[in-house]
Protein backbone atom coordinates (compact mmCIF):
# COMPACT_ATOMS: atom_id res chain seq x y z
CA UNK A 1 0.00 0.00 0.00
CA UNK A 2 1.52 3.32 -1.11
CA UNK A 3 1.40 6.55 0.87
CA UNK A 4 2.11 10.27 0.55
CA UNK A 5 4.39 12.04 3.00
CA UNK A 6 3.28 15.67 2.87
CA UNK A 7 5.20 18.58 4.37
CA UNK A 8 2.58 21.28 4.94
CA UNK A 9 2.70 25.05 5.09
CA UNK A 10 4.17 25.55 1.60
CA UNK A 11 2.79 28.36 -0.53
CA UNK A 12 2.44 27.32 -4.17
CA UNK A 13 2.83 29.52 -7.21
CA UNK A 14 2.34 28.72 -10.86
CA UNK A 15 0.03 27.14 -13.40
CA UNK A 16 -1.95 23.94 -13.25
CA UNK A 17 -3.58 22.26 -16.25
CA UNK A 18 -6.59 20.09 -15.40
CA UNK A 19 -6.65 16.54 -16.78
CA UNK A 20 -9.42 15.11 -18.97
CA UNK A 21 -12.68 14.37 -17.14
CA UNK A 22 -12.62 10.96 -15.45
CA UNK A 23 -16.41 10.62 -15.34
CA UNK A 24 -16.68 11.43 -19.05
CA UNK A 25 -13.92 8.98 -19.96
CA UNK A 26 -15.74 5.99 -18.48
CA UNK A 27 -18.74 6.63 -20.77
CA UNK A 28 -16.91 7.76 -23.88
CA UNK A 29 -14.57 4.78 -23.90
CA UNK A 30 -17.47 2.32 -23.72
CA UNK A 31 -19.09 4.04 -26.73
CA UNK A 32 -16.28 2.69 -28.97
CA UNK A 33 -18.02 -0.71 -28.73
CA UNK A 34 -20.95 0.66 -30.79
CA UNK A 35 -19.11 0.61 -34.10
CA UNK A 36 -16.55 -1.49 -36.00
CA UNK A 37 -14.95 1.71 -37.32
CA UNK A 38 -12.02 3.66 -35.87
CA UNK A 39 -12.63 6.23 -33.12
CA UNK A 40 -9.97 8.73 -32.01
CA UNK A 41 -10.29 10.14 -28.49
CA UNK A 42 -7.98 12.80 -27.02
CA UNK A 43 -7.42 14.33 -23.57
CA UNK A 44 -7.86 10.93 -21.90
CA UNK A 45 -6.56 11.11 -18.30
CA UNK A 46 -3.79 8.69 -17.32
CA UNK A 47 -5.44 7.38 -14.14
CA UNK A 48 -6.04 3.92 -12.70
CA UNK A 49 -9.81 3.68 -13.34
CA UNK A 50 -9.48 4.76 -16.98
CA UNK A 51 -6.46 2.53 -17.65
CA UNK A 52 -8.34 -0.44 -16.16
CA UNK A 53 -11.24 0.22 -18.54
CA UNK A 54 -8.89 0.49 -21.56
CA UNK A 55 -7.33 -2.82 -20.48
CA UNK A 56 -10.82 -4.37 -20.24
CA UNK A 57 -11.66 -3.15 -23.78
CA UNK A 58 -8.39 -4.69 -25.04
CA UNK A 59 -9.32 -8.01 -23.44
CA UNK A 60 -12.71 -7.84 -25.23
CA UNK A 61 -10.83 -7.68 -28.53
CA UNK A 62 -10.86 -3.90 -29.11
CA UNK A 63 -7.74 -2.72 -30.97
CA UNK A 64 -6.12 0.11 -29.01
CA UNK A 65 -3.36 2.31 -30.44
CA UNK A 66 -1.72 5.05 -28.41
CA UNK A 67 -0.97 8.00 -30.75
CA UNK A 68 0.52 10.29 -28.09
CA UNK A 69 0.04 11.20 -24.44
CA UNK A 70 -3.72 11.21 -23.76
CA UNK A 71 -4.70 10.33 -27.35
CA UNK A 72 -5.78 6.86 -28.46
CA UNK A 73 -7.37 5.24 -31.50
CA UNK A 74 -9.91 2.46 -30.79
CA UNK A 75 -11.41 -0.06 -33.20
CA UNK A 76 -14.00 -2.60 -32.05
CA UNK A 77 -14.22 -4.59 -35.32
CA UNK A 78 -13.55 -7.97 -33.77
CA UNK A 79 -15.17 -8.05 -30.31
CA UNK A 80 -14.96 -11.40 -28.53
CA UNK A 81 -18.36 -11.58 -26.81
CA UNK A 82 -17.52 -15.04 -25.37
CA UNK A 83 -14.82 -13.38 -23.25
CA UNK A 84 -17.68 -12.03 -21.11
CA UNK A 85 -18.19 -15.51 -19.67
CA UNK A 86 -14.57 -16.03 -18.56
CA UNK A 87 -13.31 -15.81 -14.98
CA UNK A 88 -10.69 -13.28 -16.09
CA UNK A 89 -13.46 -10.93 -17.28
CA UNK A 90 -15.39 -11.37 -14.04
CA UNK A 91 -12.29 -10.44 -12.06
CA UNK A 92 -11.39 -7.38 -14.19
CA UNK A 93 -14.94 -6.03 -14.39
CA UNK A 94 -15.60 -6.52 -10.67
CA UNK A 95 -12.60 -4.32 -9.80
CA UNK A 96 -14.00 -1.31 -11.65
CA UNK A 97 -17.34 0.41 -11.10
CA UNK A 98 -17.24 1.96 -14.57
CA UNK A 99 -17.37 -1.53 -16.11
CA UNK A 100 -21.18 -1.43 -15.85
CA UNK A 101 -21.03 0.96 -18.84
CA UNK A 102 -20.05 -1.81 -21.28
CA UNK A 103 -23.52 -3.33 -20.88
CA UNK A 104 -25.42 -0.78 -23.00
CA UNK A 105 -23.25 -0.88 -26.14
CA UNK A 106 -22.81 -4.69 -25.98
CA UNK A 107 -26.56 -5.14 -25.67
CA UNK A 108 -27.20 -2.72 -28.54
CA UNK A 109 -24.71 -4.23 -30.96
CA UNK A 110 -24.51 -7.91 -29.97
CA UNK A 111 -27.80 -8.53 -28.15
CA UNK A 112 -26.24 -9.59 -24.86
CA UNK A 113 -24.25 -8.31 -21.95
CA UNK A 114 -22.77 -9.80 -18.79
CA UNK A 115 -21.38 -7.98 -15.81
CA UNK A 116 -20.34 -8.94 -12.29
CA UNK A 117 -21.36 -6.69 -9.42
CA UNK A 118 -19.02 -3.71 -9.97
CA UNK A 119 -16.45 -2.45 -7.44
CA UNK A 120 -15.22 1.11 -6.87
CA UNK A 121 -15.69 3.50 -3.96
CA UNK A 122 -17.05 2.72 -0.53
CA UNK A 123 -19.20 5.82 -0.40
CA UNK A 124 -22.57 4.27 0.23
CA UNK A 125 -25.11 2.44 -1.90
CA UNK A 126 -25.03 3.15 -5.62
CA UNK A 127 -28.03 1.40 -7.07
CA UNK A 128 -27.92 -0.23 -10.47
CA UNK A 129 -31.70 -0.50 -10.80
CA UNK A 130 -31.93 2.45 -13.20
CA UNK A 131 -29.63 0.69 -15.69
CA UNK A 132 -31.49 -2.59 -15.71
CA UNK A 133 -35.03 -1.19 -15.59
CA UNK A 134 -34.05 0.90 -18.64
CA UNK A 135 -32.75 -2.17 -20.47
CA UNK A 136 -35.91 -4.09 -19.62
CA UNK A 137 -38.12 -1.30 -20.99
CA UNK A 138 -36.14 -1.50 -24.23
CA UNK A 139 -37.10 -5.19 -24.39
CA UNK A 140 -34.14 -6.95 -22.76
CA UNK A 141 -34.42 -9.95 -20.46
CA UNK A 142 -32.66 -9.57 -17.17
CA UNK A 143 -31.26 -12.28 -14.90
CA UNK A 144 -29.22 -11.96 -11.71
CA UNK A 145 -27.38 -14.93 -10.20
CA UNK A 146 -27.14 -14.29 -6.44
CA UNK A 147 -24.57 -17.04 -5.93
CA UNK A 148 -22.05 -15.57 -8.38
CA UNK A 149 -23.17 -11.90 -8.15
CA UNK A 150 -23.41 -11.95 -11.96
CA UNK A 151 -25.87 -9.92 -14.07
CA UNK A 152 -26.99 -11.29 -17.46
CA UNK A 153 -28.99 -9.27 -19.98
CA UNK A 154 -30.20 -10.63 -23.36
CA UNK A 155 -32.11 -9.09 -26.24
CA UNK A 156 -32.41 -10.14 -29.89
CA UNK A 157 -33.36 -6.58 -30.97
CA UNK A 158 -34.05 -3.66 -28.68
CA UNK A 159 -37.13 -1.54 -29.34
CA UNK A 160 -37.50 2.16 -28.59
CA UNK A 161 -39.97 3.21 -25.90
CA UNK A 162 -40.87 6.01 -23.48
CA UNK A 163 -39.36 5.82 -20.03
CA UNK A 164 -39.44 8.01 -16.94
CA UNK A 165 -36.32 7.29 -14.87
CA UNK A 166 -36.75 6.77 -11.12
CA UNK A 167 -33.58 8.82 -10.53
CA UNK A 168 -31.46 11.04 -12.76
CA UNK A 169 -28.52 8.65 -12.62
CA UNK A 170 -25.56 9.80 -14.76
CA UNK A 171 -24.24 6.31 -15.48
CA UNK A 172 -27.80 4.94 -15.77
CA UNK A 173 -28.75 7.59 -18.35
CA UNK A 174 -25.51 7.04 -20.27
CA UNK A 175 -25.98 3.27 -20.35
CA UNK A 176 -29.57 3.56 -21.62
CA UNK A 177 -28.44 6.06 -24.32
CA UNK A 178 -25.70 3.62 -25.40
CA UNK A 179 -28.29 0.84 -25.67
CA UNK A 180 -31.01 2.93 -27.36
CA UNK A 181 -28.95 4.41 -30.23
CA UNK A 182 -29.12 1.15 -32.21
CA UNK A 183 -32.64 0.15 -31.07
CA UNK A 184 -35.56 0.01 -33.49
CA UNK A 185 -37.77 3.12 -33.26
CA UNK A 186 -37.58 6.13 -30.94
CA UNK A 187 -36.62 6.09 -27.24
CA UNK A 188 -37.69 8.98 -25.03
CA UNK A 189 -35.92 9.35 -21.68
CA UNK A 190 -37.54 11.75 -19.20
CA UNK A 191 -35.77 12.73 -15.95
CA UNK A 192 -32.52 11.99 -17.74
CA UNK A 193 -29.26 13.19 -16.20
CA UNK A 194 -27.98 16.22 -18.15
CA UNK A 195 -24.41 16.61 -16.81
CA UNK A 196 -21.73 17.80 -19.26
CA UNK A 197 -20.52 14.16 -19.34
CA UNK A 198 -23.89 13.09 -20.77
CA UNK A 199 -23.90 16.02 -23.21
CA UNK A 200 -20.45 15.00 -24.41
CA UNK A 201 -21.54 11.39 -24.92
CA UNK A 202 -24.59 12.53 -26.93
CA UNK A 203 -22.48 14.88 -29.08
CA UNK A 204 -20.02 12.05 -29.75
CA UNK A 205 -22.81 9.65 -30.78
CA UNK A 206 -24.33 12.32 -33.06
CA UNK A 207 -20.92 12.75 -34.74
CA UNK A 208 -20.94 8.94 -35.28
CA UNK A 209 -24.29 9.21 -37.11
CA UNK A 210 -26.69 8.80 -34.16
CA UNK A 211 -29.88 10.86 -33.86
CA UNK A 212 -30.38 12.47 -30.44
CA UNK A 213 -32.40 15.60 -29.63
CA UNK A 214 -32.86 17.44 -26.32
CA UNK A 215 -29.12 17.36 -25.50
CA UNK A 216 -28.45 19.32 -22.31
CA UNK A 217 -32.03 18.88 -21.02
CA UNK A 218 -33.65 16.18 -18.89
CA UNK A 219 -35.84 15.04 -21.82
CA UNK A 220 -33.87 13.12 -24.44
CA UNK A 221 -35.24 11.69 -27.66
CA UNK A 222 -33.15 9.01 -29.39
CA UNK A 223 -34.10 7.82 -32.85
CA UNK A 224 -32.51 4.42 -33.40
CA UNK A 225 -30.22 3.93 -36.40
CA UNK A 226 -29.02 0.72 -38.08
CA UNK A 227 -25.31 1.41 -37.59
CA UNK A 228 -22.81 3.99 -36.41
CA UNK A 229 -19.52 5.14 -37.91
CA UNK A 230 -16.19 6.40 -36.57
CA UNK A 231 -15.45 9.87 -35.19
CA UNK A 232 -12.92 12.08 -33.44
CA UNK A 233 -13.71 13.27 -29.91
CA UNK A 234 -11.92 15.47 -27.38
CA UNK A 235 -12.80 15.16 -23.72
CA UNK A 236 -13.62 18.12 -21.47
CA UNK A 237 -11.27 19.25 -18.67
CA UNK A 238 -12.15 17.57 -15.36
CA UNK A 239 -14.44 19.96 -13.45
CA UNK A 240 -13.74 18.09 -10.18
CA UNK A 241 -10.03 18.72 -10.57
CA UNK A 242 -10.66 22.39 -11.35
CA UNK A 243 -12.72 22.69 -8.15
CA UNK A 244 -10.06 20.81 -6.17
CA UNK A 245 -7.38 23.26 -7.36
CA UNK A 246 -9.52 26.27 -6.35
CA UNK A 247 -9.87 24.80 -2.83
CA UNK A 248 -6.14 24.01 -2.75
CA UNK A 249 -5.20 27.60 -3.67
CA UNK A 250 -7.41 29.03 -0.91
CA UNK A 251 -6.22 26.62 1.80
CA UNK A 252 -2.51 27.11 1.07
CA UNK A 253 -2.74 30.91 0.43
CA UNK A 254 -1.29 30.27 -3.03
CA UNK A 255 -1.34 32.25 -6.26
CA UNK A 256 -2.43 29.76 -8.88
CA UNK A 257 -3.66 29.99 -12.47
CA UNK A 258 -5.76 27.02 -13.61
CA UNK A 259 -5.41 26.78 -17.40
CA UNK A 260 -8.07 25.88 -19.99
CA UNK A 261 -10.80 25.04 -17.48
CA UNK A 262 -13.74 24.81 -19.93
CA UNK A 263 -15.52 27.51 -17.91
CA UNK A 264 -18.87 27.21 -19.70
CA UNK A 265 -19.08 23.59 -18.51
CA UNK A 266 -18.29 24.29 -14.83
CA UNK A 267 -21.87 25.23 -13.93
CA UNK A 268 -22.29 26.45 -10.36
CA UNK A 269 -18.82 25.33 -9.15
CA UNK A 270 -16.97 28.72 -9.33
CA UNK A 271 -19.89 30.57 -7.68
CA UNK A 272 -20.01 28.03 -4.84
CA UNK A 273 -16.35 28.67 -4.01
CA UNK A 274 -16.97 32.43 -4.28
CA UNK A 275 -19.66 32.00 -1.59
CA UNK A 276 -16.89 30.75 0.69
CA UNK A 277 -15.17 34.11 0.10
CA UNK A 278 -12.57 32.91 -2.39
CA UNK A 279 -11.49 35.52 -4.91
CA UNK A 280 -10.93 34.44 -8.50
CA UNK A 281 -10.74 36.04 -11.90
CA UNK A 282 -11.64 34.60 -15.29
CA UNK A 283 -8.89 35.34 -17.84
CA UNK A 284 -9.96 33.95 -21.21
CA UNK A 285 -10.59 30.28 -20.33
CA UNK A 286 -8.18 30.39 -17.35
CA UNK A 287 -9.11 30.93 -13.69
CA UNK A 288 -6.61 33.11 -11.77
CA UNK A 289 -6.72 32.80 -7.96
CA UNK A 290 -4.67 35.38 -6.02
CA UNK A 291 -2.92 34.59 -2.74
CA UNK A 292 -5.44 35.25 -0.01
CA UNK A 293 -4.85 35.07 3.73
CA UNK A 294 -8.49 35.35 4.78
CA UNK A 295 -11.78 34.49 3.14
CA UNK A 296 -15.23 34.85 4.69
CA UNK A 297 -18.24 32.58 4.17
CA UNK A 298 -21.36 34.40 3.01
CA UNK A 299 -24.61 34.23 4.91
CA UNK A 300 -28.08 34.23 3.38
CA UNK A 301 -29.74 37.64 2.89
CA UNK A 302 -31.65 37.24 6.19
CA UNK A 303 -28.38 36.54 8.03
CA UNK A 304 -28.92 32.79 8.46
CA UNK A 305 -26.10 30.26 8.07
CA UNK A 306 -25.15 29.23 4.53
CA UNK A 307 -25.98 25.66 3.50
CA UNK A 308 -24.15 23.97 0.61
CA UNK A 309 -25.74 20.80 -0.73
CA UNK A 310 -25.13 18.55 -3.70
CA UNK A 311 -27.77 18.12 -6.38
CA UNK A 312 -28.21 16.67 -9.83
CA UNK A 313 -26.91 18.87 -12.65
CA UNK A 314 -27.06 21.84 -12.99
CA UNK A 315 -26.80 21.71 -9.19
CA UNK A 316 -23.49 21.15 -7.38
CA UNK A 317 -21.73 17.87 -8.09
CA UNK A 318 -21.41 15.64 -4.98
CA UNK A 319 -17.80 14.92 -5.98
CA UNK A 320 -16.72 18.37 -4.76
CA UNK A 321 -18.40 18.50 -1.36
CA UNK A 322 -15.39 16.91 0.35
CA UNK A 323 -13.09 19.61 -1.04
CA UNK A 324 -15.57 22.41 -0.19
CA UNK A 325 -15.82 21.10 3.38
CA UNK A 326 -12.03 21.12 3.82
CA UNK A 327 -11.75 24.60 2.30
CA UNK A 328 -14.35 25.92 4.76
CA UNK A 329 -12.28 24.81 7.80
CA UNK A 330 -9.94 27.83 7.44
CA UNK A 331 -12.60 30.34 6.40
CA UNK A 332 -14.23 32.93 8.63
CA UNK A 333 -17.81 31.92 9.38
CA UNK A 334 -19.95 28.80 9.51
CA UNK A 335 -21.44 26.59 6.81
CA UNK A 336 -23.64 23.48 6.78
CA UNK A 337 -22.44 20.87 4.27
CA UNK A 338 -25.31 18.61 3.21
CA UNK A 339 -24.25 15.49 1.30
CA UNK A 340 -27.60 14.22 0.02
CA UNK A 341 -26.59 11.57 -2.47
CA UNK A 342 -24.16 9.30 -0.61
CA UNK A 343 -24.45 8.32 3.02
CA UNK A 344 -20.80 7.52 3.78
CA UNK A 345 -18.91 10.35 2.15
CA UNK A 346 -18.62 12.57 5.22
CA UNK A 347 -17.05 10.00 7.50
CA UNK A 348 -13.57 11.31 6.69
CA UNK A 349 -14.24 14.43 8.82
CA UNK A 350 -12.99 12.66 11.96
CA UNK A 351 -9.48 12.94 10.44
CA UNK A 352 -9.94 16.69 9.95
CA UNK A 353 -11.13 17.02 13.56
CA UNK A 354 -7.93 15.21 14.62
CA UNK A 355 -6.01 17.85 12.63
CA UNK A 356 -7.68 20.65 14.60
CA UNK A 357 -10.66 21.56 12.40
CA UNK A 358 -13.92 22.54 14.10
CA UNK A 359 -16.58 20.32 12.56
CA UNK A 360 -19.79 18.85 13.97
CA UNK A 361 -20.87 15.70 12.15
CA UNK A 362 -24.63 15.95 12.58
CA UNK A 363 -25.50 12.66 10.86
CA UNK A 364 -24.18 10.62 7.88
CA UNK A 365 -25.39 13.32 5.50
CA UNK A 366 -24.68 16.63 7.25
CA UNK A 367 -21.68 18.35 8.79
CA UNK A 368 -21.43 21.84 10.26
CA UNK A 369 -18.06 23.50 9.68
CA UNK A 370 -17.06 26.36 11.99
CA UNK A 371 -14.22 28.11 10.19
CA UNK A 372 -11.19 28.91 12.34
CA UNK A 373 -10.11 31.86 10.13
CA UNK A 374 -6.42 30.89 10.31
CA UNK A 375 -6.29 31.51 14.06
CA UNK A 376 -4.18 28.38 14.05
CA UNK A 377 -3.00 25.95 11.39
CA UNK A 378 -4.23 22.41 11.07
CA UNK A 379 -1.75 19.85 12.45
CA UNK A 380 -0.12 17.12 10.40
CA UNK A 381 -1.27 13.56 11.28
CA UNK A 382 -1.23 10.06 9.81
CA UNK A 383 -4.46 9.14 8.04
CA UNK A 384 -5.94 6.93 5.32
CA UNK A 385 -7.87 7.84 2.17
CA UNK A 386 -11.37 6.24 2.15
CA UNK A 387 -12.36 7.29 -1.39
CA UNK A 388 -11.07 9.36 -4.34
CA UNK A 389 -12.59 12.70 -3.40
CA UNK A 390 -12.00 12.48 0.36
CA UNK A 391 -8.43 11.47 -0.49
CA UNK A 392 -7.71 14.68 -2.39
CA UNK A 393 -9.54 16.72 0.29
CA UNK A 394 -7.23 15.21 2.93
CA UNK A 395 -4.24 15.96 0.68
CA UNK A 396 -5.33 19.63 0.53
CA UNK A 397 -5.72 19.67 4.34
CA UNK A 398 -2.25 18.14 4.76
CA UNK A 399 -0.67 20.71 2.41
CA UNK A 400 -2.10 23.54 4.50
CA UNK A 401 -1.21 21.92 7.83
CA UNK A 402 1.75 22.54 10.10
CA UNK A 403 4.33 19.75 10.06
CA UNK A 404 4.27 16.43 8.26
CA UNK A 405 1.27 14.29 7.38
CA UNK A 406 1.17 10.71 6.11
CA UNK A 407 -1.74 9.75 3.83
CA UNK A 408 -2.09 6.00 3.33
CA UNK A 409 -4.12 4.11 0.72
CA UNK A 410 -3.29 6.71 -1.94
CA UNK A 411 -4.28 4.23 -4.64
CA UNK A 412 -7.73 5.75 -4.08
CA UNK A 413 -6.36 9.19 -5.08
CA UNK A 414 -4.51 7.72 -8.08
CA UNK A 415 -7.81 6.28 -9.33
CA UNK A 416 -9.05 9.79 -10.10
CA UNK A 417 -6.09 12.21 -10.22
CA UNK A 418 -3.25 11.92 -12.73
CA UNK A 419 0.25 12.20 -11.18
CA UNK A 420 -1.12 14.66 -8.66
CA UNK A 421 2.06 14.65 -6.54
CA UNK A 422 4.37 15.39 -9.50
CA UNK A 423 2.15 18.22 -10.80
CA UNK A 424 1.83 19.91 -7.39
CA UNK A 425 5.53 19.52 -6.57
CA UNK A 426 6.37 21.46 -9.76
CA UNK A 427 4.68 24.57 -8.33
CA UNK A 428 6.15 24.35 -4.83
CA UNK A 429 4.47 21.51 -2.91
CA UNK A 430 6.48 18.96 -0.94
CA UNK A 431 4.85 15.57 -1.45
CA UNK A 432 6.91 12.37 -1.34
CA UNK A 433 5.43 9.10 -2.60
CA UNK A 434 6.42 6.11 -0.44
Amino acid sequence: MSSFEVTGGKKLKGELVPQGAKNEALQILCAVLLTPEKITISNIPDIIDVNKLIDLLKSLGVKVEKKKEGEYVFQADNVNVDYLLTDEYKKKAAALRGSIMVMGPLLARFGKGYIPKPGGDKIGRRRLDTHFIGFQKLGARFDYDEKTNFYKVDASRLKGTYMLLDEASVTGTANIILAAVLAKGTTTIYHAACEPYIQQLCKMIVSMGGKISGIGSNLLSIEGVDSLGGCTHRMLPDMIEVGSFIGLAAMTQSEITIKNVGYEHLGIIPDTFKRLGIQMELRGDDIYIPSQKNYEIETYIDGSILSIADAIWPGLTPDLLSVILVTATQAKGTVLIHQKMFESRLFFVDKLIDMGAQIILCDPHRATVIGINRQHSLRGIEMSSPDIRAGVALLIAAMSAEGKSIINNIEQIDRGYQQIDTRLNKIGAEIVRR
